[in-house]
């Protein structure tokens, strides 16, 4: 067996059917599929086992114990020489496993890897804006993963491949949520594992269906940046606080203009400065968002997906940092951590 996908599941039987008819259309097709179900209330066993004619595929049910241990579950079980981990609410290309097996056969250096995520036409145009504000260079897109992502590449769990020397070095996730894949990531590194960003095994990711749930989404990564400072403390950098910069500078740029025109009785060329930063971004986000998604509709939107991205990560960042590290109120971790093996390679994370 070449891979074994492992999917976590909780409560989404809808999303988990459109994840395994995709999977049926592989040109590839040397893989197994574990669901784990992770202690639902919305049982999804008949779905699953309605694939059995057409994948081969295996269903779990388990207590709840968040999807980091959930996929841990699943890499027990699993019998591919390559474990593969998706989120419930992925598409998967139909040549995503022939992209990455012959790449992986080109690359035989290769331990871990992982690819990007893209928004499908069937998405509505909400969905949409979220995908491009999360992927455009105009956003921290232009940071978490493209072709001249500087360093390593930190696979996310949404689409992420590790071999199985990988997890028996690493024993899998440490902790199982909050920033679980970040830190499993970091230390596949830190075991001096080869990581890589493979860009065509990109998968279909919904993320989020409004802006209420994404922003709510978002603010946890935030806080979930701090959960990661507990295992390496020298990971906080300070690029992870420009979000908190551009929540500071969205606060206060109407407030300054006012106080420019109304207080210092400037005239109206100079108390609109400080806005033109936030007026030029927001117009090259909709131009930049036009030519990649062709839908005008779609690009009016973006601006507002990518604002409530960076300032919801940037208030979570605040906040918990706040709480966490400067006063001390309550702890950031949520669950528990278990041990894994030990690594000698640290310095790979805290450069």
């Amino acid at each position: 067996m070449r891979f074994s996908v492992i999917v976590p599941l909780f409560n989404r039987p809808d999303e988990i059917l459109e994840l395994l008819q995709s999977l049926t259309r592989q040109t590839f097709t040397d893989f197994e599929v574990l669901v784990i179900e992770d202690g639902s209330t919305q049982d999804a066993k008949d779905i699953v086992e309605g694939f059995s004619d057409r994948l081969n595929v295996r269903y779990f049910w388990k207590e709840n114990t968040r999807q980091g241990f959930t996929r841990n579950f699943g890499f027990e079980r699993a019998k591919g020489e390559w474990m593969v981990v998706f989120d419930s609410d992925c598409l998967i290309p139909e040549r995503y496993f022939e992209i990455v097996q012959t790449h992986l056969l080109a690359h035989p250096e290769v331990q871990v890897f992982g690819g990007p995520d893209a928004a499908h036409t069937s998405f509505t145009d909400v969905q949409k804006a979220i995908s491009h504000a999360m992927t455009s260079p105009l956003t921290t897109g232009g940071i978490r993963g493209g072709k001249r992502n500087v360093g390593a590449y930190h696979p996310r769990s949404f689409n992420m491949g590790i071999s199985r020397e990988a997890w028996e070095r690493s024993g899998g996730y440490r902790i199982s949520v909050k920033g679980e894949d970040i830190e499993f990531s970091m230390r596949l590194i830190a075991h001096g594992l080869h990581s890589v960003l493979i860009p065509e095994a990109h998968v279909y990711h919904k993320r989020r269906t409004d802006f209420a749930q994404f922003r709510k989404q978002v603010q946890f990564f935030g806080t979930a940046r701090i959960n990661i400072r507990r295992f390496f403390p020298g990971s906080l950098k300070w690029i992870h606080w420009m979000p908190t910069a551009f929540l500071f500078y969205v606060l206060l740029m109407v407030p300054t203009s006012l106080i420019l025109a109304l207080g210092l009785g400037v005239g109206p060329q100079l108390a609109v400065i400080p806005l033109l930063p936030y007026l030029i971004w927001h117009s090259a986000l909709i131009l930049e968002s036009m030519l990649a998604t062709r839908s005008w509709r779609v690009a009016l939107m973006v601006p507002k997906a990518a604002r409530i991205q960076l300032t919801s990560y940037g208030w979570g960042l605040l906040t918990e940092y706040w709480s966490v590290v400067v006063f001390k109120t309550r702890d950031s971790m949520i669950g528990e951590a278990r041990e894994v093996p030990p690594y000698a390679v640290q310095d790979s994370v805290r450069r």
